[in-house]
């Protein structure tokens, strides 16, 4: 004998493959119905045996996300033959949690060192299972006509990915690739375009090679990016951000380089390496080692959590500076014209890319005390 439900899902569970794997999961199950995004979370009509619905409801625990609520109640079956996944609702009551931005998971790393692939070094490569999500939303549900990558429009290859939900890419928001989404550009103090897309990149990491000062256009606004070993580029950072002697932050571009000059511990390497990556207070080996960044006992580190930030550090062979594009206890700049303006003789060169960011966001600092996070 058929039985529906209606099955309403809260919490965080868009922008994380949540429609994707219930898809997977209602046909694993026998499952006929719909998924859709609505205002007030995820809707599921799901019809079946009564034993294939069981488990199939058991099996959502396991979805991606954060799940605080699941609540199903039975209906009349509509007699769907299939199991789909339909177009957002955006009308009812707002209650969802906003997706939030995650590092760039292995997956999408593989792909971007991979000289076969179309997104080979493509700065801006992403999924479901990561990339932007809170700094590009301008209203919910989350899809992409609700964010600022409205803008491009998808080739064929990205858009066949976008519709595919056994692709890992379905309805990937912020999905694109080099023929179709955005790109980098290098400009001078002035605002000149020196140089676009792998290029610009390039001569960036010549730039901070040379002790100029940087920034860099990330997922949530600017960071202002120096050679931590360069100390006159350092000087005249401090100087330019009126900062004397406040501890500048550090992305480093791997964990050995963290354990060589850190007493790191498991619970700081789990806090470091987490899909929210956020900045860690580690404690030097050697209080005096890098003494121009920090001149406490502590340096605040990150890995990289954009494609951008493992090309920059991977190319640029080492760890740099990273500290908020902004002057003093200023807001964090995310928009190019404001850049050019804001940190007009403050920064000698200009990484940025044509992907706009709605929301700010700064990166969070983790420290251990007493055993646990704060």
């Amino acid at each position: 004998m058929i039985v529906a439900e209606k099955i309403s899902i809260q919490g965080r569970v868009q922008g994380v493959g949540f429609r994707p794997f219930v898809y997977k999961t209602a046909l694993q199950h026998a499952i006929c119905g719909e998924v859709a995004n609505t205002p007030e979370g995820v809707l599921v009509l799901a019809e079946g045996t009564s034993d294939n619905l069981k488990q199939f409801k058991a099996s959502l625990e396991e979805a991606p996300g954060d799940i605080r609520q699941i609540e199903a109640i039975a209906c009349e079956p509509h007699n769907f033959e299939t199991f789909s996944i339909t177009l957002s609702a955006s009308e009812g009551l707002r209650s969802l949690h906003m997706p939030v931005d995650l590092k760039t998971c292995d997956a999408c790393l593989a792909e971007l060192n991979d000289p076969a692939n179309r997104r080979y070094r493509y700065p801006f490569i992403n999924c479901t299972h990561c990339g932007p999500r809170y700094s590009i939303i301008r209203d919910l549900p989350y899809d992409r006509p609700q964010t600022s990558m409205d803008a491009f429009t998808m080739c064929t290859h990205c858009q066949n990915e976008y519709e595919d939900p056994l692709d890992r890419r379905f309805h990937a928001q912020p999905n694109a690739c080099p023929d179709c989404g955005p790109s980098l550009s290098l400009l001078d103090a002035q605002g000149k375009l020196l140089a676009t897309k792998d290029t610009a990149l390039a001569q960036a990491i010549e730039q901070l090679k040379a002790g100029k000062i940087l920034a860099v256009k990330g997922l949530g606004g600017f960071h202002i990016m120096v050679d931590p070993t360069h100390e006159t580029a350092i000087r005249n950072l401090r100087k330019a951000k009126r900062r004397p002697t406040k501890p500048f932050a550090l992305m480093a571009s791997d964990l050995e380089w963290i354990k060589e000059h850190t007493k790191m511990d498991s619970q700081e390497v789990a806090l470091l390496t987490s899909k929210e990556a956020p900045m860690v207070l580690f404690r030097k080996k050697d209080p005096n080692f890098l003494s121009s960044v920090s001149l406490n006992s502590k340096l605040g580190i990150m890995l990289p959590y954009t494609p951008l930030h493992y090309l920059l550090l991977n190319d640029f062979g080492g760890p740099l500076i990273g500290t908020s594009g902004n002057r003093g206890e200023e807001s964090i700049c995310i928009e190019n014209e404001e850049v050019l303006k804001t940190l007009n003789g403050l920064v000698d060169f200009f990484l940025v890319h044509d992907r706009p960011i709605v929301r700010a966001l700064e990166d969070s600092i983790v420290k251990i005390v007493a055993g646990r996070p704060l």
